[in-house]
């Protein structure tokens, strides 16, 4: 867990937003062979077996402090369980380059969210970067891109955008926690938290699952646990204590633009003009929120 050189840092970054960016076919792909939430509970089991072969040798796998407990909780059921859930069955109903273009418009809820509970304050760079967002929204939402008569497609977009709040709400608290064990040491029991809430609530809603493996799921769904949720979840924390804050914030905006790459070379889905207009708009105006959300921290610091 020490530094890396810059190279290597950004290297490694970059293999984490390809790894992002390619999940979402991987996960279209999986909801085609088992429901959504045994998606998610599969791939979470797959990732707790990972995060314990890594963690278990070192020290990063120790007993959380009780006053982290409300983070853990946060980030198990916001963005592991529930951000997991409502994308995998948005993606039943919507193209995976859609799906991670407003799966990735999280920054655009917080930068509007946070001000309005009182932990932020709204700049300008943050407005005009959440107004863009919100154009980018309309553009790939807009009849000729979408068919407003499928309520499927409706209830699909629907659920990927609650996703992105859903995950907002998680990042604003965590901004406001006071952390007393580092990321790393808290993913493990966040992990086994949100494994065993998803494979309840799976085999509740769902039943057992009957499938016939193969090959294709068992390979999408090593992918999806173990370079999609452990590699990435442990090389974005080698990588923050490598790299400013704000690269790697800036830099996460590359995500939607690889998934829709890999939507069109994995699953053959066509990049239309609403897309690609939309995906400028939103990643656009993602930066100018961070940029904002720096600026203000900045100004914060000289402050003292």
């Amino acid at each position: 867990m020490n530094t890396l050189p810059p190279r290597l840092a950004v290297g490694l970054f970059l293999i984490v937003v390809l790894a992002w960016g390619v999940n979402w076919s991987v996960t279209k792909q999986l909801v085609q062979f088992v429901p959504p939430l045994w998606v998610a509970a599969i791939r979470s089991w797959i990732a707790l077996a990972g995060l314990f072969a890594i963690l278990g040798p070192s020290n990063h796998l120790v007993i959380p402090e009780r006053r982290d407990i409300p983070v853990i909780l946060s980030v198990a059921l916001l963005h592991m369980t529930l951000f997991s859930i409502l994308v995998a069955a948005g993606l039943r109903f919507l193209p995976a380059s859609k799906g991670v273009v407003l799966g990735y418009t999280t920054p655009l809820w917080v930068a509007l969210a946070a001000p309005l509970l009182g932990k932020d304050a709204l700049t300008a760079p943050k407005l005009a970067g959440a107004l863009l967002g919100l154009i980018g929204l309309v553009v790939i939402l807009n009849p000729s891109s979408v068919d407003w008569s499928n309520t499927n497609v409706l209830l699909g977009a629907g659920m990927v955008i609650l996703a992105a709040i859903c995950w907002a709400a998680n990042i604003i608290y965590m901004r406001a926690h006071r952390w007393i064990g580092s990321p790393l040491q808290l993913l493990f029991w966040q992990v086994l938290l949100a494994t065993i809430v998803l494979s309840v609530g799976a085999t509740v809603v769902d039943g057992i699952p009957h499938m016939a493996w193969s090959w294709t799921p068992v390979l999408l769904f090593l992918y999806s646990g173990l370079i999609g949720t452990v590699l990435a979840y442990w090389a974005m924390s080698v990588v923050n204590k490598s790299i400013s804050a704000l690269t790697t914030s800036l830099g996460t905006t590359g995500t939607p633009l690889v998934g829709i790459a890999s939507a069109a070379i994995l699953l053959g889905e066509p990049i239309d003009i609403s897309l690609a207009i939309a995906a400028a708009l939103i990643v656009t105006g993602i930066g100018l929120a961070t940029l904002g959300d720096r600026m203000l921290r900045g100004q914060a610091t000289a402050r003292g």
